[in-house]
């Protein structure tokens, strides 16, 4: 696995950190701001590596890029996808696909502005969006939002607007459907990030999906948000690489606390209910990977206090390791990486 690193400007930094007050300058780090070119080959780019629902002034919301043979798939998309996709080198005439793990606000918050920037570069060629349940009527959503923009153009007499939904189309996932684009398979699976009742409505209305894709000669496993899962951990069997999500618990709970305390006791204990069933450890990770057998893991969805701080990445890696011997990379916005 080979690694590079791009930071953020410190530019973009002064202008977001006065509109969030958890803003650290401390921990802000550099990032350029010319797009970096595509390489030839397979890369993976985590463009947004921040867990939700909290905003963070140095990391985006879950988004990443994945590039093979000049081909772009966009792998969830949140918050300020769109910016960091083109600082990614990115071109999104070549956006083939989009793929939403699961619908949470995080992941899919920055899809409105990904659609709309293909409709103002006018992108008629085609783009597939696969995503769990409830994909199709949030797209349908935002294509109906972006009708009266697409009717106005850019104001000029005689111009022919573009229909949003032409070159738009929604695929909906379940549990082991396998999808082929080209050279690559992409399988999914579905994982325990939702624990509604067997049986009930919301179990079969709502599904979170890990995605593995499947490229010549390579494999990389996504893993989006889950609690442990044996459904992931076959998944992942012998993969060149595997995009975890993290969780540190208390440190995630902590933030809870002092940015929103005005949740009651009630939403806040099911919030901490939910962290700690649907997400997963260091530990977790460690023993997934080991048993998987992948060759790579990279660490990403960071959720909790030390996402900016190198000491807590030192700690997170060595607390993989500790079940699982194989290289660790706690990964920032706009890294990219060759499985």
């Amino acid at each position: 696995m080979k690694l590079s690193r791009h930071l953020v400007s410190l530019t973009a930094v002064a202008l977001i950190c006065p509109l969030i007050t958890a803003c650290n300058a401390a921990s802000a780090e550099t990032v350029q701001t010319a797009p970096v070119p595509v390489q030839p080959g397979t890369e993976w780019v985590t463009l947004g590596t921040m867990g939700g629902p909290m905003p963070n002034a140095t990391r985006g919301e879950p988004a990443n890029l994945l590039v093979h043979d000049n081909r772009y798939d966009l792998v969830d998309a949140g918050d300020g996808a769109a910016t960091a996709f083109l600082r990614s080198g990115g071109n999104f005439r070549r956006l083939r696909s989009i793929w939403i793990s699961h619908i949470h606000f995080d992941h899919i918050g920055g899809l409105f502005g990904v659609l709309g920037l293909r409709l103002q570069t006018r992108t008629e060629d085609p783009l597939t969006i696969y995503g769990p349940p409830g994909t199709k009527a949030i797209v349908a959503g935002l294509i109906d939002a972006m009708k009266p923009s697409a009717r106005s153009g850019f104001g000029v007499p005689g111009e022919i607007p573009i229909d949003p939904a032409a070159s738009v189309e929604v695929v909906e996932l379940d549990d082991g459907d396998k999808v082929t684009l080209g050279d690559m398979t992409v399988t999914a699976a579905g994982n325990t990030h939702y624990s509604f009742p067997p049986g009930s409505q919301e179990a079969k209305d709502f599904r979170s999906l890990s995605f593995r894709f499947d490229l010549p000669g390579k494999s990389i496993v996504y893993t989006g948000d889950t609690g442990p899962s044996e459904a992931v951990t076959r998944l992942a069997t012998g993969a060149d690489m595997l995009v975890t999500e993290l969780i540190d618990i208390e440190a995630t709970i902590s933030n809870i606390r002092r940015r929103a305390k005005d949740l009651n006791s009630q939403d806040l204990a099911n919030m901490e209910t939910h962290l700690r069933t649907h997400h997963i450890t260091t530990r977790d990770i460690g023993e997934m990977a080991e048993a998987a057998g992948v060759k790579s893991v990279v660490i990403t969805h960071l959720a909790g206090g030390g996402a900016t701080d190198k000491e807590a990445a030192a700690r997170y890696v060595h607390e993989v390791n500790e079940t699982y011997p194989g290289p660790v990379t706690v990964a920032n916005d706009l890294d990219r990486f060759t499985p």
